[in-house]
């Protein structure tokens, strides 16, 4: 039975380089029986930046980032919160602009037909 190494003391971050140790030795090609399969393999690391220092986080660039990224957030939710308070007004102002529209549109084709027919008697009473 094999044992097991220790598990790391603490968990390096994101932004540290971490090296393998000498005893970690990768696998030939060739090593593995073709009855066995093969064992996973880990991504390749990308090889480590030249030693740039990090740059200083600049604390007025760094709210302008937050606060442009919050007006977005806050345009796009006012957005929908107009879209959704302004629909049903919308449609009810709609539908009763429709409707005098209609009634609008049908008094005057009645005064229309009236002057019409009107017109056709009188022309027809006078031959």
């Amino acid at each position: 039975m094999t044992t097991r190494p220790p598990p790391p003391l603490r968990v390096p971050t994101l932004t540290e380089v971490v090296s393998l140790p000498e005893t970690a030795a990768p696998v030939p090609a060739g090593a593995f029986a073709p009855t066995e399969p093969a064992p996973l393999q880990a991504p390749q690391a990308a090889p480590p930046l030249a030693s740039t220092p990090a740059r200083e986080v600049d604390e007025d660039e760094l709210v302008q980032r937050v606060l442009a990224d919050l007006q977005r957030q806050i345009e796009l939710m006012l957005e929908v919160k107009l879209r959704e308070a302004l629909a049903p007004a919308l449609t009810r102002a709609t539908d009763a602009l429709m409707r005098e529209a209609r009634t609008e549109l049908a008094s005057t084709l009645r005064d229309v037909v009236a002057r019409a027919v009107a017109a056709e008697i009188t022309r027809h009473r006078t031959r």
